[in-house]
């Protein structure tokens, strides 16, 4: 009869695999399963967060502005510096009908925040969550006159602000195209995402050249690298990108 030799050879219509090439496909198997689970580790934490939305534990009280977007201008009280809160709906839908008969007004908002780094967005519920507020209660001061920050050219990524914050998992890329432009298209603020940081933001409202809502031609851009060209400017510790020339990534 014949027998496989001992060392070194394997036959293919012999049914006992020779020792050494047992240990050693054992070895490779062992191997290969630990650097894939190495590799998914290392990747994960790698990987920045989507955000994730929260409820809200307090109203907000502010100076309702509804350029570009509807923004809330929530004054400093001593703890907290002044911020720019983005406003938008449930669902697919901003609360732009809303805002703007509280444009210029002291207004209570509440709701859901989401957040992801610099970027937060308060996501209003029913009715009751934005409204005027006392009018007994006196003016809120805020500081009226936003900070220029010159002028830039920035490369990165159209995303809906709800979404990119934490709404939603993908919230950015094209896997969130379609979803990004129902939403933008509903009203919720769009967001830049940036390759580089400015002034330590990556994060921008975006808005035309004239400081209205972002230009309709960028809708098709949405979950696409692209550069965008335009004076950036700050509220409170929001920036607004206001684009005036736009173009996809050679290559991408």
């Amino acid at each position: 009869m014949l027998r496989p030799v001992e060392r070194g050879f394997f036959v293919g219509y012999f049914k006992k695999v020779p020792a050494d090439v047992r240990v050693l496909m054992i070895g490779f198997i062992v191997f290969f399963i630990a650097a894939m689970a190495t590799t998914s580790a290392l990747l994960s934490l790698n990987t920045e967060s989507p955000g994730a939305g929260s409820y809200a534990d307090e109203h907000l009280i502010g100076t309702m502005e509804v350029k570009p977007y509807p923004i809330l201008r929530v004054p400093s009280d001593g703890k907290k510096p002044a911020r720019a809160v983005m406003l938008a709906g449930s669902g697919k839908f901003g609360v732009d009908d809303r805002a703007l008969t509280l444009a210029g007004k002291t207004t209570q908002a509440g709701g859901i925040f989401v957040k992801r780094g610099d970027l937060v967005m308060l996501l209003i519920g029913g009715e009751d969550d934005l409204k005027a507020a006392d009018p007994q209660m006196p003016a809120l001061p805020v500081t009226s006159v936003p900070d220029n920050l010159g002028r830039w050219r920035l490369t990165g990524e159209i995303c809906d602000g709800k979404c990119s914050a934490g709404a939603m998992k993908p919230g950015t890329g094209l896997a969130h195209k379609a979803c990004a432009n129902l939403c933008i298209s509903g009203g919720v603020p769009p967001v830049f995402v940036s390759t580089a940081p400015v002034d330590g933001h990556i994060f921008f409202l975006l808005a035309s050249k004239d400081g209205g809502p972002m230009p309709a031609a960028l809708l098709d851009k949405t979950g696409l690298p692209v550069v965008l060209e335009g004076n950036i400017e700050r509220r409170d510790d929001l920036l607004i990108f206001k684009i005036d020339s736009f173009r996809e990534v050679a290559g991408a």
